[in-house]
């Protein structure tokens, strides 16, 4: 599959080459000149009506047809400055631009891949996410199993509470610094993609290409697995017999572990036919679980602050006492390298900040909501889960924090019981599938995008086929053989 290259040389070795225009530029010059709406593909090869090309050209000191690139004192190979500063103050024109296998069209319109899209065919065109749509989805993938999972790395590679609770803010603010500069990308460049979008205007298409192929194949579906499997640990240990216990399993026998693979399966499932369903669905699923999240970690908190004010826990277990008698910093780990580990799994729980850049093409108001999406949303997870990280210290000692990869479960035991137990491993559970969905919802923007910037088969960046699906077309195939 071969692709028109998105940048070239600033400098054109000769008169008769000039190098092609990005979408940025395109937009930056559209500002100023009228244009029709409807884009002549038969006309031209790149997307753009003639007329409107003639326009560009005349507006382009590198064209042959401008007096002004023709000079003695103005050489050909002098080429017009288009920074990213300009870039930004044209934010309003990039949207309806987007690269194509093809070349720059407009969003929504349709295009010669040999798939006869029905109308609403790009899910651009449909603007239904809302800001608190896009809340739910940086604060889903966000509070998925990190909070749940990390605590046991942290408290064991930091060596001391206090120093867990720096790593935990130290996290927090480096992932609040990416997710703002992201917020200054998507407001510049407020198309579906994410990352894959930024790499491939800023730097070209082999960028965005490789980006793509890393996230479709190992990254997705990596942070999926791990997500998914963590939530079979929380549905496994529940409703196991030994759910007091402080082991990360009760029971490693080979069934369990099955079982624990199966429940797994069964979750990602679940959360592809939502999102296969409806995109209605699926969001105000995400919306439901935002909220049964920071009801989870608010509950986690409120629960350890009552029982260091009172001393007291509903089982036969004691508090941990060591937060009054040991300094808070005793023990701290002075190797780089364990704080190198411990930061990792700090910022492994963070990693979903750029979840709601995969969809702002679908946004209602991008530029307004972006924003203020990243900016709500960090600030409120991070306080929670330094809110959390706090009463687990404040109820578990450190050793059963460092040696529990449910530390959920372990907290709602110590203090409730096995009713306990099963409660907050079915609040986790919930976070977990409230995870999934953000993470199946995203990633199928993802690809849709790469089919259509070309960098997958065309036919996943399609959404309906005119008359008949390609199933149907199977089912007839299959019809006629067995009927010949």
């Amino acid at each position: 599959m071969s692709r028109a290259p998105i940048y070239s040389s600033l400098n054109s070795p000769s008169n008769t080459t000039r190098r092609p225009r990005d979408s940025l530029e395109l937009a930056s010059l559209a500002s100023t000149t009228p244009t029709s709406s409807h884009a002549s593909r038969s006309s031209s090869p790149s997307g753009i009506s003639s007329s409107r090309k003639i326009s560009l050209s005349g507006e382009d000191p590198l064209s042959p047809s401008n007096p002004a690139g023709r000079t003695p004192q103005r050489p050909l190979t002098h080429s017009r400055s288009f920074s990213v500063t300009s870039a930004f103050d044209f934010a309003s024109n990039l949207f309806p631009l987007s690269t194509t296998a093809v070349g720059y069209t407009s969003i929504g319109a349709a295009q010669s891949n040999g798939l006869d899209l029905v109308d609403g065919g790009n899910l651009e065109k449909h603007k239904s996410i809302t800001y608190l749509n896009g809340l739910s989805l940086i604060v889903g993938l966000i509070i998925g199993s990190g909070i749940f999972s990390s605590p046991a790395q942290i408290t064991t590679n930091a060596g001391s509470p206090g120093a867990a609770l720096v790593v935990w803010l130290v996290a927090g603010i480096l992932a609040w610094t990416g997710a703002a500069s992201y917020a200054e990308l998507g407001g510049a460049i407020p198309l579906n993609g994410g990352a894959q979008v930024y790499l491939s205007k800023i730097f070209g298409d082999l960028f965005g290409f490789l980006f793509t192929w890393s996230s479709v194949f190992v990254l997705k579906p990596g942070s999926a697995a791990i997500i998914a499997i963590i939530f079979g640990e929380y549905i496994v240990r529940a409703f196991s017999p030994n759910s007091t216990s402080t082991d990360p399993l009760p029971n490693t026998s080979s069934s369990i572990i099955w079982i624990n693979k199966g429940i797994s399966l069964v979750a990602l499932t679940l959360v592809t036919i939502l999102n296969c369903i409806s995109t209605k669905l699926a969001t105000r699923t995400g919306d439901a679980l935002m909220f049964f999240k920071f009801f989870a970690l608010l509950s986690i908190a409120i629960t350890g602050l009552i029982v260091a004010a009172t001393n007291k826990t509903l089982t036969s277990f004691p508090p941990n006492q060591d937060w009054k008698t040991t300094s808070w910093f005793a023990g701290t780990n002075t190797n780089a390298s364990n704080w190198a580990v411990a930061l990792y799994a700090g910022l492994w729980a963070f990693d979903g900040w750029d979840n709601t850049n995969f969809v702002l093409g679908e946004f209602r108001n991008p530029s307004r909501d972006l924003p203020r999406v990243i900016h709500s949303a960090m600030p409120l997870v991070i306080l929670s889960y330094l809110l959390a990280t706090l009463s687990y210290t404040l109820v578990l000692p450190d050793k059963i924090i460092a040696s529990s990869n449910t530390i959920a479960v372990t907290f709602g035991a110590r203090v409730f019981g096995p009713i306990g137990s099963l409660i907050l491993a079915l609040m986790v559970s919930g976070s977990c599938f409230g995870a999934l969905n953000a993470t199946a919802f995203t990633s199928g923007r993802l690809v849709y995008a790469a089919g259509k910037e070309g960098y997958l088969p065309a036919v996943f960046g399609t959404i309906e086929f005119e008359q008949q699906p390609y199933f149907e077309l199977w089912i007839e195939v299959l019809g006629e053989d067995e009927g010949g």
